[in-house]
Order: C-alpha cells, then structure tokens, then sequence
C-alpha cells in the first residue's frame, strides 16, 4: 500500500512505510488553481510517483 499525503510527519507517525507527497491539505491530489491541463498534470505526476512507490520494496528510497 502507498500513502499519498500532505502530512508525511503523520504518516511516519502511524506507520506508513511507502509515503508520497501530496499538494495541498484541502486537495491532496491537485491544486484547484491552476488551469485544469496544469492540474490534471500536476495530478498525473503525483498518481505517477505514487505507482512507482508501489513498484519499489517498501523501504528503499
């Protein structure tokens, strides 16, 4: 499993062991002021990150 967050501190806290970090509190995922071709970007490449954390043992930077 692969936590996707603005809070990493709290992730370690509990225990994640794959963390990414996400944009913002309000929307982890994208940022609702950017234009929507710069946030399905900015999506893309956090979902992107996210997978290839999965991909690696947990663990290893």
């Amino acid at each position: 499993m692969c936590q996707v967050t603005s809070v990493v501190p709290i992730a370690k806290m509990v225990g994640s062991n794959r963390i990414v970090q996400g944009h913002g509190i309000v929307h982890v995922l994208g940022d609702a002021e950017l234009p929507p071709q710069e946030e399905k970007d900015l999506r893309r490449k956090i979902v992107q990150e996210a997978l290839d954390t999965l991909a690696r043992e947990a663990g290893t930077p």
